[in-house]
């Protein structure tokens, strides 16, 4: 009996080693719209970029980019601020936008023939006021925690997207944070990581955000690690963002319009 037992795990373990290639359906491309707009603290925050691409295959390692849109924001007392395309790229840019605390703003995209609107205000961001580091022992040695710390503000329910870039790391970590329990009190931010070592670097952001927007973000966190690389577990549901397709309802675009402060530091691991 154990005989047989090892030979279908022997034929397991080969047969992982196979690449399969499954024959997926691929739904029609949606667009993508990233517009967060990030006014740099101690900045003028004249300088903005409004990211369009669209969905594509699985098996696709290239993202489209979307050319040939027409983007504008525009504020509350109808100044237009245009974003032109860097040809080809799919990144359009504004030179001479103007960030204001409080205002609302309204995002437009025209593209093949449809037009695409959302509505925002600019929210302020408390100041990163101090960072903390701290070593605590792992199986394989030192690991080193990191916490910067801010002030919350304890005349509003505030909520908060705090970001990490360790180079190591192909992309950037986020985590959504609520003042619930920590309303008009001191609050931070935590990272860690086994692979982190003395004279690393670490990029480390805050930002304050609406509480619709601390909703979508918190859906995307949690659908992008909940299956933990299974690649047999329910595909998420898509989340949508706050941008509507006014020429067609049904034919809603990916993204959201984000706009608010945002404070950072580089950090190096001592």
């Amino acid at each position: 009996m154990k005989k047989i037992f090892y030979f279908i795990i022997a034929i397991l373990c080969v047969s992982c080693q196979d690449v399969v290639d499954l024959d997926l359906n691929t739904a029609p491309s949606k667009l993508v719209i990233d517009a967060s707009i990030k006014w740099q603290k101690g900045t003028t925050g004249n300088e903005q970029t409004i990211k369009l691409s669209t969905t594509t295959g699985f098996y696709n390692n290239v993202i489209p980019t979307v050319s040939n849109a027409i983007v504008t924001v525009t504020n509350s007392s109808n100044t237009v601020f245009n974003f032109v395309e860097i040809p080809n790229t799919g990144n359009y840019v504004c030179s001479n936008f103007e960030p204001i605390i409080n205002e609302n703003y309204t995002l437009s995209v025209q593209y093949n023939n449809q037009t695409y609107t959302s509505t925002e205000k600019l929210l302020a961001t408390p100041e990163i006021t101090s960072i903390q580091q701290t070593i605590v022992q792992g199986f394989n040695g030192d690991v080193y925690q990191i916490k910067f710390f801010y002030q919350d503000n304890g005349q509003e329910d505030n909520y908060y997207l705090i970001g990490f870039k360790y180079p190591e790391i192909p992309y950037k970590e986020y985590g959504a944070l609520s003042d619930e329990f920590f309303q008009g009190n001191e609050m931070f931010g935590f990272y860690t990581n086994e692979k982190l070592k003395q004279n690393d670097q670490l990029f480390m952001s805050l930002q304050g955000i609406s509480l619709q927007y601390f909703n979508y973000m918190s859906k995307i966190i949690s659908i992008s690690g909940s299956n933990g690389g299974n690649p047999f577990a329910t595909p998420p549901a898509t989340v949508k963002g706050n941008i509507i397709n006014q020429t067609d309802s049904s034919n809603y675009p990916l993204g959201y319009f984000n706009l608010s402060e945002i404070d950072t530091r580089n950090y190096t691991i001592e």
